[in-house]
């Protein structure tokens, strides 16, 4: 059975959208970083390797963006992968969830902020209905993540 609200075909068109942009995932998952601490400087602060980095291009660079990039964007792609498995896609949501709220205490409007800006580049890149078949999906990580900060007292 299909995960939370999803329908299978929901899931199938989701994966398609998510497929063209994780093909590139360093790179893209780079420029949705680099987007997101140009556009919201504040939550540079939780990565002490970027605090000193003002300049775009010097983001784009840095090996620790692009290495975390890489990390968010198969995080991403793991929960993808598990859409149609509801046990599968929490056992996945749930750690990365805790581990964000309790030990790194990132403000969960952080997610949206990168959810926001993955669908504004599928959009510029592949089109309305490449957005608008992914965005069912980030509404879903959002929400189980913030249950997951609810539980943990945020």
């Amino acid at each position: 059975s299909s995960t939370m609200s999803l329908s299978e075909a929901e899931v199938q068109s989701a994966r398609g959208a998510w497929e063209k942009i994780y093909v590139d995932a360093e790179d893209n998952g780079t420029t949705v970083l680099v987007r997101m601490f140009t556009e919201h400087p504040d939550t540079k602060s939780y990565f002490t390797h970027f605090k000193g980095m003002d300049s775009a291009e010097e983001m784009k660079q840095s090996d620790q963006v692009r290495g975390h990039a890489k990390k968010v964007f198969s995080a991403i792609n793991n929960m993808v992968q598990h859409l149609d498995n509801s046990e599968a896609f929490l056992g996945i949501v749930t750690p990365l969830g805790k581990k964000h709220a309790t030990q790194l205490k990132i403000d969960p409007k952080n997610f949206r902020i990168i959810c926001d800006i993955i669908l504004q580049l599928m959009e510029e890149k592949f089109g309305g209905d490449c957005k608008a078949s992914f965005e069912k999906v980030t509404n879903e990580i959002c929400t189980h993540l913030n249950n997951i900060y609810k539980e943990e007292g945020w």
